[in-house]
Order: structure tokens, then C-alpha cells, then sequence
């Protein structure tokens, strides 16, 4: 892809320490926040996987929970040109469904938000090294967007490791910290590493806590709703400042 020659756009990479950690849900309240603001949001899975067949084709149920979140006025299929069937890292899904990522359309998609929105949201697929193909994994990608990078961790044990080694990936790649967002915390059943692991990955992450998002019954991108107490959380940190780093 040759996306540095695209005007320099703000927005943020959205990437997470494993999958299942709440990238799509914290995107999507990123993107909610933004849009109340007044800002004009592009929101961008490039590659998506586990999709279901409609009308449409291939579609991913985090991509209609993004449109939603942004109040998008562009096709699912800007939003993730590339979609897979099988529920696997890209470079697997690529291989059984004898499809190669398309890196150009990938591209395409991308430089029409640039030159449409205000701000632009990348939402990553899985965690920042896994391979979309033989030569390239996430983070390679998301070099080649060059935005400022969010980290979305689990507030359970073992998120100090996955958080830390994540931050280290992303800044050997030459790519800036924005922060990190804890997604799923719950208050109430918080032990010691819980509740002191977020102090623990800014102090030897040398980064930002930009949110601690609770754990919330009333978010679920499968069922396309964000909750008040997610839309709530993520409302502390100016994302608007963050996306121009």
C-alpha cells in the first residue's frame, strides 16, 4: 500500500493487547464521543473476520456497530473492504478461502475518508502481531497508517505482560503511544492486580491511562448498542487533541 502519500489525516489506530478485549466497543464510543463533538467520524476496520453473509455480501457485525457509533453516511464495504467467512487470523482466512488481502482496496477505502471526515478511526483485527500475511502483521499495517496508537486491555491478571509487550511492539515500530484504555472493569469484583495494574502499566509503560471503562451490560456490538456507562467513561479524555499527536 502506498498510504504516506495520502495528506497526513488526523485520527487514531485502535489496536488491543489479545482479542475480545473490547477494541470495536472502545472505537465505537471513541467514534460516539467524537460525533456528539460535531466532528465528522470516519470509522475503518480494514479487515474484518467471522462474517456473516446478507445482501450486502460479506459483513461484520463490529463494522454495522461502527457505522452506527459514527452515524456513518458511506457503505459497510468502505467501512471493511476486506471480509472474511472464517473466524481466523487473516493470514488463515486468506489461505482457506483462497483469497489474498487486497491491500489496494484497502488503500482506496482509506483515502476516501481521509478526504471525507474530519477525523478517521482505525480499529485493528486481534492483537497488533498477528500476520495477515507471510510478510506483514497488524503492525505493519498500522505503520502504514501512521497514527497515534490506542491500546485497549483487560483489567484481569496477566494484562501487565500483554500490555507492556504491546507497548514495546508498537513503539519499536517507530509508531506513538496515545494510551491506554482498560475496557471491562468491574469494580465490585476487583482484586489487588486488578485494581493496581493500571498504575503498574503507566509507571513501566511510560504511558497515558486515557480511560478505565466498566464492565456494562447495556454495550453490546452484536446487538448494536452503546452504553451509557461506556459513552460516559470514554467522555474523560479530549480523543479530538489525542488524534492530532
Amino acid at each position: 500500500m502506498k498510504l504516506h502519500s495520502t495528506t497526513k489525516k488526523s485520527g487514531l489506530f485502535i489496536t488491543g493487547t489479545d482479542t475480545g478485549v473490547g477494541k470495536t466497543l472502545i472505537a465505537g464510543g471513541i467514534a460516539a464521543v467524537l460525533r456528539r463533538q460535531g466532528h465528522k467520524v470516519g470509522v475503518f476496520k480494514p479487515i474484518a473476520s467471522g462474517c456473516r453473509h446478507d445482501r450486502e455480501g460479506l459483513v461484520s457485525a463490529d463494522s454495522e456497530f461502527l457505522a452506527l457509533c459514527a452515524d456513518a453516511d458511506y457503505p459497510l464495504s468502505v467501512i471493511t473492504p476486506v471480509a472474511y467467512k472464517t473466524p481466523a487470523a487473516p493470514v488463515t482466512c486468506a489461505k482457506r478461502e483462497e483469497r489474498p488481502v487486497d491491500f489496494e482496496a484497502i488503500a482506496a477505502a482509506y483515502r476516501y475518508l481521509c478526504e471525507t471526515c474530519d477525523v478517521v478511526l482505525v480499529e485493528g483485527i486481534g492483537g497488533a502481531m498477528v500476520p495477515i500475511d507471510p510478510q506483514r502483521t497488524i503492525l505493519d499495517l498500522a505503520v502504514e497508517f501512521d497514527l497515534p496508537v490506542v491500546i485497549v486491555a483487560r483489567p484481569t491478571l496477566g494484562t501487565i505482560n500483554h500490555t507492556l509487550l504491546t507497548i514495546q511492539a508498537v513503539r519499536n515500530a517507530g509508531l506513538p503511544v496515545a494510551g491506554v484504555v482498560i475496557s471491562g472493569y468491574n469494580a465490585a469484583r476487583a482484586d489487588i492486580a486488578e485494581e493496581t495494574a493500571p498504575d503498574v502499566i503507566c509507571e513501566y509503560g511510560d504511558t497515558n491511562l486515557l480511560a478505565v471503562v466498566p464492565f456494562d451490560e447495556d454495550s453490546s456490538v452484536e446487538n448494536g448498542r452503546l452504553g451509557p456507562m461506556t459513552a460516559e467513561a470514554l467522555c474523560v479524555c479530549d480523543w479530538a487533541a489525542l488524534s492530532q499527536l
